[in-house]
């Protein structure tokens, strides 16, 4: 069976794209990484899995990424993650198994906060929990302060395209969701993929997530030449492998 696909309507009228595999629960459902969407080489991969498998799979886009509506320069952490807990809410049945990506790992541990009776597991890929606060902000040079003060805006380089538009309402709000150094109040299994060569998220960062996770089932995987895409062939084994695990 393929996917199907459709819009979540918000209060606010923005609609958010989602894309679902119908079969046998938990849901795995992708939390996709900042400025990434649904139809990146993990979330499709996945997909992939879901069908050959017989498991059920939803994967969406926050507002202002992907195919959904918005302005992403509008977006905050606290919108995003309300995102995921209405793609939760409208769109799961039953238990979940969040697969969060670099931001999405983060967001999923919101998640989990405020529904844990929702959340069976979670697969952390490269997770960068309060990465506004953490690894983006000491980024910032005394002319993109300068740049912030007068204009609201910090035009961040990527390596992955064009510079994006940093908010100070983003940074601001990012530090009210911060969850380190925890204790991070999740109990349900969490595995965590991280790449030792990756070059956004430190793999320090990612294994202080673990050490931080209330729960005792926490299992943390160092992949020591992984980026943080951790997309080829023998990242995604390892993803579907975990998933092939929780899921069981």
């Amino acid at each position: 069976m393929g996917e199907t696909s459709g819009f979540l309507e918000r209060p606010d009228g923005a609609k958010l794209a989602w894309r679902a595999v119908a079969g046998d629960g938990p849901t795995v459902v992708w939390l996709g990484g900042f400025r990434s969407d649904m139809a990146g080489t993990k979330a499709q991969a996945l997909a992939d899995w879901a069908q050959g498998h017989g498991r059920a799979y939803v994967r969406f886009d926050y507002f202002g990424h992907g195919e959904s509506q918005g302005d992403f320069a509008q977006g905050t952490i606290t919108r995003w993650r309300d995102d995921a807990l209405a793609v939760l809410e409208t769109l799961v049945e039953g238990p979940a198994v969040l697969v969060g990506s670099s931001m999405g790992g983060w967001i999923s541990c919101l998640v989990a906060g405020a529904a844990p009776e929702r959340v069976a597991a979670m697969v952390l890929i490269a997770p960068a929990p309060d990465f506004t606060e953490k690894l983006m902000a000491p980024e910032m040079t005394p002319a993109d302060r300068a740049q912030m003060a007068a204009t609201g805006v910090w035009l961040r380089p990527s390596e992955y395209g064009e510079p994006y538009p940093i908010t100070r309402e983003l940074l601001e709000d990012g530090a009210r969701w911060s969850i380190l150094p925890g204790p991070v109040n999740i109990d349900a299994p969490v595995r965590i993929l991280q790449g030792g060569a990756d070059p956004d998220v430190p793999w320090r960062h990612a294994l202080e997530l673990a050490q931080a996770i209330r729960g005792e089932n926490v299992v943390f995987t160092l992949i020591k030449d992984g980026d943080h895409r951790l997309s080829r062939p023998q990242d995604l084994a390892r993803l579907t492998a975990a998933l092939d695990e929780l899921c069981a």
